[in-house]
């Protein structure tokens, strides 16, 4: 009986994932594994992206765009968040020559360029350096007009440090009238 017991409560257990249900699918970064992952999978390693340039090993970027369905008729502003969390043992120092720190592109699926944040943002020249401390994050949101987009069609919406061009992500996202 106890033994049954106990398997039914590890089934459950195990089973949490199939009965979530997420609303909008978006990219997140890697977190730390639970007991219980660690335990199933004992070598498998955590996924942190690799970058060529060592000030940016650890770091890890996740793109999410409100709303995920973007209808023309009522949203004339994309809202896009970025974070950029730490995800290594010691702090990761970013140098910036101006006060622009992400650049948003617009783009339709064959990867044309149909509108930029900077475009419609003043960026001067102020020197800044950014520490981000192990397990913290920073995130930016801003927002992109969407009246280059047309209705039934894919876009992507990427996202990149322009002093850093290695760390960039995407995200496709579909636009209805």
């Amino acid at each position: 009986m106890k033994r049954r017991f106990i398997l039914l409560l590890l089934m459950l257990l195990m089973a949490d994932g199939i009965f979530a249900q997420d609303i909008a699918p978006t990219s997140t970064p890697p977190r730390k594994r639970g007991w219980l992952s660690r335990i199933l999978h004992p070598f498998s390693p955590e996924v942190v992206p690799q970058y060529k340039d060592p000030k940016l090993r650890g770091l890890a970027l996740d793109l999410q765009i409100m709303p995920q369905t973007v209808k023309l008729s009522e949203v004339r502003q994309l809202g896009v968040k970025v974070t950029l969390a730490n995800l290594s043992k010691r702090p990761a120092a970013l140098d910036f020559p101006t006060n622009q720190r992400i650049e948003i592109y617009l783009m339709d699926s064959g990867g044309d360029v149909l509108a930029k944040w900077s475009d419609n943002h003043a960026i001067t020249e102020k020197p800044v350096t950014i520490v981000i401390n192990p397990q913290e994050r920073i995130e930016y949101s801003e927002t992109i007009s969407t009246r280059e987009l047309t209705p039934n069609k894919v876009f992507i919406a990427e996202v990149f440090f322009p002093q850093y061009p290695e760390m960039r992500i995407r995200q496709k996202f579909l636009a209805v009238p």
